[in-house]
């Protein structure tokens, strides 16, 4: 028998093939697309960030989605620990920032008052109606104390509307070292006595008194605010809008419910009593050290997001990409990037270089995405397709 060596038969004798650098990432080669390379980020077969233009308009599928689903605390308490304990990202271990800047970072957050917004606890809830008894119930019990600072915003996009801990704050006032001790005692006094109003009058503290609380933060003037109207953020609501929405918002038989000092600017055609000077007969409104602060990071939050929904043509994006952007597209979803995470270097922007850390210290994008949902700045929707998405409705 004669044996032949064919080329069909050597054929069969194949080299193995050196693995491309693709492959060795564990990657599948894809051929672009004209429809792809229009896209404005490209994303790998491994990238779990939903591929989004900013002309597209998502498909809605007239389900509005809600946050309500996903907790089920039992009272105003738990949501108030809840909000509080979500408010900041962790520090990141490559953060990108100097000693000293860390430090900025981690006092700023400490310094906050230990305040919540009405509408952050209504994102979060099933019924508003239920959570307004339960705040006037716990407020009559000298549990929770609420905070109006006037004219910032109207309803429930009022950033200066919210409540705070009692026990929180008056250990605020007992730690103070700048406070006299008759007048801690005086203060602490004055709150249990109006456990339901916001307001008290000017006539309860001497003049030196008055200008000691004020300057340390435990009071606000009612009538040095400028009366013209914003969005939802600056100072000067309408007065008039404040005394229509008033009696929904706060307990029945107290001031606010009427009006609190708005209301007699109506009463008395237009003028209000306490003058346009600050003085011992003027209305004050409790509040907490560095409420300004905190009201100034929130408008500024809720604007940033806004301002990321309205860059794009339908002032929409699924949630995933809005929360990339948010936090300053810090992931890199390249090759490159991949091969960096293999040999454990950093792939992508430094956190401390974005504006979630230098403006915002750090504040996640579920806490902020919340806050414009309870005041109804945005809202969710199912797109059946990429899962939820955001669209601003104001």
């Amino acid at each position: 028998m004669s044996f032949q060596a064919t080329a069909a038969h050597s054929s069969r004798i194949t080299k193995p093939r050196r693995k491309s650098a693709v492959a060795a990432l564990g990657l599948k080669r894809t051929t672009s697309l004209p429809s792809a390379a229009s896209s404005k980020r490209r994303s790998l077969p491994n990238d779990t960030t939903t591929p989004f233009d900013d002309d597209e308009e998502l498909d809605d599928t007239g389900v509005i989605a809600s946050l309500s689903d996903d907790l089920n605390f039992r009272d105003v308490p738990q949501y108030m620990e809840y909000i509080r304990n979500r408010m900041f990202s962790d520090m990141p271990e490559k953060a990108g920032m100097n000693s000293t800047r860390i430090a900025e970072v981690l006092d700023f957050r400490r310094r906050l008052p230990p305040f919540v917004t009405v509408a952050h606890i209504d994102a979060l809830s099933t019924s508003s109606t239920r959570i307004e008894r339960e705040i006037a119930e716990l407020a009559r019990a000298g549990i929770l104390r609420r905070v109006t600072i006037p004219n910032r915003g109207v309803g429930a996009a009022a950033v200066g509307d919210g409540i705070a801990s009692v026990r929180e704050w008056q250990n605020l006032v007992q730690s103070h070292a700048e406070l006299p001790e008759d007048l801690k005692e005086k203060y602490i006094t004055a709150m249990n006595t109006n456990p339901i109003s916001t307001s008290i009058p000017g006539t309860t503290f001497t003049s030196p008194q008055l200008s000691a609380l004020v300057t340390f933060g435990f009071l606000t003037s009612a009538s040095n605010y400028p009366s013209h109207t914003s969005l939802f953020a600056s100072p000067g609501a309408s007065s008039l809008l404040a005394v229509s929405t008033s009696g929904s918002r706060h307990a029945a038989g107290s001031l606010d419910a009427v009006g609190g000092t708005q209301a007699t600017q109506h009463i008395h055609g237009g003028t209000s009593l306490s003058g346009s000077r600050p003085s011992v007969a003027a209305q004050y409104n409790f509040s907490l050290p560095n409420m300004g602060t905190h009201i100034k990071l929130l408008v500024d939050a809720r604007n940033h997001l806004l301002t990321l929904l309205k860059k794009t043509k339908h002032r929409e994006m699924p949630l995933d990409v809005l929360r990339e952007r948010w936090d300053g597209n810090v992931a890199a979803h390249d090759i490159k990037a991949e091969r960096k995470k293999l040999r454990g270097e950093f792939a992508g922007v430094l956190p401390g270089r974005t504006k979630k850390w230098k403006t915002f210290y750090g504040m996640r994008f579920e806490w902020v995405l919340e806050e414009c949902l309870g005041a109804g700045l945005v809202e969710l929707f199912e797109t059946g397709s990429v899962g939820r998405a955001v669209r601003a409705i104001s």
